[in-house]
């Protein structure tokens, strides 16, 4: 299957010129149309990558046989009818992040694409970076070891969104890629979530979320619209190195230091002299070369090697359901004043009930 499948970007806001310029690019797609209800907008973004087809009608393009796949950058509360719209006309579908506005509708959309046998992807762009492929690969060859926590900051002075809070905003970017290194994936069962709305916006501005993993791991996730500074940073310690990965530093995207604390196995006569078992390990630090390429070539890439090899997208309808359980989690925890909420549990049985 050589030949190039055809795509319609749905959504020509903020996203979709990305999505239409890097299809295409893409020497796997042909890009057949943009849709968009304000056409004028549909044009300029057509008119931008070169000259393409434009509509304002979803339901021309779903019935256009020769259109493989759509890519919808529309907003999130809308992500459940055009998905489900699409995947019964026998269309592949990838969506922006994040999958759904709730897990219910998520999980439905999920069902929906198991059953028509088609893939359902989700643009967890992060997730094909140089610098996050790198770290994927390196925590799975085990260079880090055991992972003992993961400390993760995004924050800027943003725009506060009409319709979502911070955690809903950005922390997908974080949640999803800790789905994508981590060994087993987002498998979390509890998380607490502090929030702050200091300008009276009626939603939260600043947000914390922290989330014990297994083996007594932890993982905290810092978002926020009102820093003054941007950062990206993400922290990754583990037992035998520790790594550092500055988004926003392109001379040095990681760091790997080998340095941390080593404890000596102890037996429970001698527990109580634990201070004096403890080591620290000062060694090298290093920083693996990365290439330099845009992270949504290669989601187009994935989406139409899924598409040829009949599997799941490596960033699957399944991961984006993940990190929807996770925000509705951290949802039901601020009602709660920040303790810990459940994490409903995500599995085929479910779906398939």
């Amino acid at each position: 299957m050589s030949e190039r499948l055809n795509v319609v970007v749905v959504g020509a806001g903020y996203w979709g010129p990305n999505l239409a310029r890097n299809f295409r690019a893409s020497p796997d797609w042909n890009l057949a149309a943009i849709c968009d209800l304000d056409i004028e907008r549909a044009q300029r973004v057509a008119d931008g990558v070169g000259g393409v087809p434009v509509t304002a009608s979803l339901d021309e393009v779903l019935a256009d046989p020769a259109v493989d796949a759509i890519a919808i950058a529309t907003p999130a509360r809308t992500h459940h009818p055009i998905v489900l719209k699409a995947l019964d006309a026998g269309k592949h579908v990838i969506v922006e992040k994040p999958l759904a506005d709730t897990r219910e509708k998520g999980v439905e959309m999920v069902e929906r694409a198991r059953e028509r046998g088609l893939v359902l992807m989700t643009d967890h762009t992060f997730c094909y970076t140089p610098a996050v492929l790198k770290i994927r690969e390196l925590i799975a060859e085990g260079s880090l070891g055991d992972i003992l926590f993961v400390d993760s900051v995004r924050i800027n002075l943003g725009l506060i969104q009409p319709d979502v809070d911070v955690f809903w905003d950005l922390a997908p970017h974080d949640l999803s890629i800790l789905d994508f290194v981590l060994p087993g994936g987002l498998d979390v069962d509890t998380v607490a979530a502090q929030g702050a709305d200091p300008l009276k916006t009626g939603k939260s501005c600043v947000g914390y979320l922290t989330m014990p993993l297994k083996n007594g791991a932890m993982a905290h996730v810092h978002v926020n619209w009102l820093s003054p500074t941007k950062i990206r940073q993400m922290v990754i310690g583990g037992t035998k190195r520790t790594l550092v990965w500055d988004d926003l530093n392109p001379q040095q995207r990681l760091s790997v230091y080998d340095r941390g604390v080593d404890l000596a196995s102890q037996s429970a006569e001698t527990a109580d002299t634990r201070a004096s078992n403890i080591s620290y390990r000062l060694g090298d630090t290093w920083s693996p070369a990365l290439p330099e390429r845009e992270a949504l070539a290669g989601v187009a890439t994935e989406f139409a090697a899924a598409i040829r090899e009949g599997r799941p997208a490596r960033t699957s309808g399944e991961s984006g359901l993940r990190v929807l359980s996770v925000l509705e989690a951290a949802a039901a925890s601020q009602t709660i004043h920040g303790a810990p909420a459940p994490v409903a549990g995500f599995s085929k049985e479910e779906i398939s009930a």
